[in-house]
């Protein structure tokens, strides 16, 4: 099997919220998808949402589920500056923050919100090296 992620596919509450928090909120490309997901290219993967209860009922699981789900989305930025403003942009699309951006124990900088369905997401930099697509690495420049 050759490692690598995808597609991350969030269950969502409601589609048309998600879809306007993701596409309006955040800025994320949208592509053609039909009505019932929304799928938006990222640098690498994409990102699919989906009804929770479609999502549980194709993968034969309860759609039932509250608190921490024991994972987290994060996206690496190039400087603890980046972190505030995608964090700020976040929380004026409707996410609610969960630890505001800060120095972390490893040496970084980072922050997590909540999507509207809950979903946890990181914004984090880290000065000792870059995770994120070779491509985009800022130390290249």
């Amino acid at each position: 099997m050759q490692p690598r992620i995808s597609m991350i596919t969030l269950g969502v509450n409601d589609l048309a919220k998600s879809i306007h928090f993701y596409e309006v909120g955040l800025g994320f490309p949208r592509m053609d998808s039909p009505p019932e997901v929304a799928f938006f290219t990222l640098n690498g993967t994409w990102l699919g949402l989906f009804s929770r209860i479609s999502l549980a009922e194709d993968a034969h699981v309860s759609h039932e589920g509250t608190g921490f789900k024991g994972f987290s989305l994060s996206h690496n930025v190039a400087s603890e500056a980046e972190v505030d403003a995608v964090f700020a942009q976040a929380i004026a699309a409707g996410a609610t923050a969960t630890k505001r951006p800060q120095k972390v124990f490893w040496g970084g900088y980072c922050g997590y919100f909540q999507d509207p369905d809950g979903h946890l997401w990181e914004i984090a930099y880290n000065p000792h090296f870059w995770v994120g697509p070779v491509d985009t690495n800022p130390t290249d420049s």
